[in-house]
């Protein structure tokens, strides 16, 4: 039997990843993040699909559909990588040295 998946916080800023959703650079990542933070959502709650994708009521319920890459990741890459693009967008709002890019 497969648990049931974690219930959406109303007040939550959705961001489905979907391979038909919106290209962003990493720069244009972070200034998503701090859209979100600007805007006061708790949380920002990024959804990943499973390996036929997201149901058509996820991709409702987003407020963004946002496409990691051009190439198909199963989830715990596209996992893996949000993990690393959540980082380098912190590291970009912060000046860090971590994002070199541009």
């Amino acid at each position: 039997m497969q648990a049931e998946p974690p219930k959406l916080v109303a007040r939550a800023r959705v961001i489905a990843l979907d391979e038909r959703g919106e290209e962003r650079d990493s720069r244009g990542f972070a200034a998503l993040i701090e859209e979100g933070i600007r805007a006061g959502a708790q949380p920002l709650c990024f959804v990943i699909g499973g390996p036929y994708g997201l149901d058509d009521a996820v991709r409702a319920r987003a407020d963004r559909t946002l496409r990691l890459s051009a190439l198909v990741l199963n989830h715990a890459v596209a996992r893996l990588v949000l993990l690393e693009q959540i980082y380098r967008a912190c590291a970009i709002r912060s000046g860090s040295p971590y994002h070199h890019g541009d």
